[in-house]
C-alpha cells in the first residue's frame, strides 16, 4: 500500500510539473503558416516568429510538422482540420469563435505603402486601389475604415507586383513584411513611403477548436518560461522586432 501511494504521488508531481505533461491535442498537432518575409521566412532562413514558435513547441514537448501554404489555405486548414495550429494570426472580433487562442507572439503595425510622392492623406487614399494579401486581416481593417477598392493577391510578392506594375495605387500590410518584400524585389525603400500605422494589433499562435484548456495552458507556460529566462527578448532583438 505504501509503495502504491508513493507511485501515485510521483505521478501526480510529474503531471503537475510545467512543461512535462503533454496535452492531448497538442501532442499530435501540425502547424500551418505562409512564407511571410521577414517575420516567418527570411532569406531562406527561419524568421523571428518561426524561431519563437519552434522554441515554444520545444518547451511544450511537441514536435509538429509545418506546412507552408498560401495564407488563405492556411486559415482553411486551421478551421477544418483537427489538431492544427496557425501563425501569425491577427486576433479580430470576427475570428474570436473560430480558433482557440494559444499565445500572443508579436505586435503588428499595419500601414499603407506607395511610390514616393503618391501617398496621399488617408481620407484621399480611400478611393484608391489598395493591394493586400487575400484572406488576411487587412481586408477587414480597411473596410472598417471606409476603403472600397481592394485588390487581393495570393502572396506578399504578388501584392508588390501589383503595386510595382501599376495595378494598385498602394499596398497595405504589416510594416516589417512590406519592408522585407521590397528588399526581396530589389527595390530601394527610399523609392517608397509609408503611412503612420492605421491599426496596431497582436499576432497570435492560434489553434483549431479541438485544442482545450490544458493545451492552452501548456503553451502559456512555455511562453512564460521564454520570457523569464530572456529567450523571447533575445530572439526579438536578433531579428530587430523589438
Amino acid at each position: 500500500m505504501i509503495a502504491r501511494r508513493r507511485i501515485l504521488a510521483a505521478a501526480a508531481v510529474f503531471l503537475s510539473s510545467p512543461g512535462l505533461a503533454l496535452a492531448g491535442v497538442a501532442r499530435k498537432m501540425q502547424l500551418v503558416t505562409s512564407h511571410l518575409p521577414s517575420l516567418v521566412h527570411e532569406s531562406g532562413q527561419p524568421g523571428g516568429l518561426q524561431e519563437i514558435v519552434a522554441e515554444l513547441c520545444k518547451r511544450a514537448h511537441v514536435q509538429p510538422a509545418t506546412q507552408f501554404v498560401p495564407w488563405r489555405r492556411a486559415q482553411f486548414l486551421a478551421t477544418t482540420m483537427p489538431a492544427t495550429a496557425i501563425y501569425p494570426l491577427t486576433r479580430l472580433q470576427e475570428r474570436e469563435a473560430q480558433y482557440r487562442w494559444l499565445v500572443p507572439l508579436f505586435e503588428e503595425n499595419y500601414v499603407l505603402l506607395a511610390v514616393r510622392g503618391k501617398l496621399l492623406p488617408v481620407e484621399q487614399m480611400k478611393e484608391k486601389r489598395i493591394a493586400l494579401l487575400r484572406g488576411a486581416a487587412q481586408a477587414a481593417i480597411l473596410k472598417e475604415q471606409g476603403f472600397k477598392r481592394l485588390v487581393e493577391a495570393s502572396s506578399i510578392d504578388e501584392v508588390h507586383r501589383f503595386l510595382l506594375g501599376g495595378m494598385a495605387d498602394a499596398a497595405f500590410g504589416e510594416r516589417r513584411i512590406i519592408s522585407a518584400s521590397l528588399k526581396g524585389h530589389g527595390s530601394s525603400e527610399g523609392d517608397f513611403e509609408t503611412s503612420s500605422p492605421l491599426r496596431t494589433t497582436t499576432a497570435w499562435l492560434a489553434g483549431s477548436l479541438d485544442f482545450d484548456e490544458a493545451d492552452i495552458a501548456q503553451f502559456q507556460r512555455a511562453l512564460e518560461s521564454m520570457r523569464s529566462d530572456g529567450t523571447l527578448r533575445r530572439i526579438l532583438a536578433r531579428h530587430k522586432l523589438t
